[in-house]
């Protein structure tokens, strides 16, 4: 399954940017933009593993749940 690269920006806006099927390589792209954007800025990107385009969208558009650190 690939790796799918996309540039988040508010309100959750996904543009796709690549997809890469090494994970290293995925990475190294993800980081990159990411040092290019700088640290003030709003955007995200985002490296998502699916089976295809659709899935990875839907992924990245499904907010998550709350992380539980340890026992309420």
């Amino acid at each position: 399954m690939p790796y799918f690269v996309y540039k988040i920006s508010p309100p959750l806006q996904l543009e796709y940017v690549d997809t890469i099927e090494r994970y290293q390589d995925a990475r190294a792209l993800v980081r990159r933009r990411r040092e290019e954007e700088g640290t003030g800025s709003d955007i995200q990107y985002r490296l998502v593993f699916a089976r295809q385009q659709g899935e990875a969208e839907k992924l990245l558009s499904t907010p998550r749940d709350n992380r539980v650190i340890g026992e309420d």
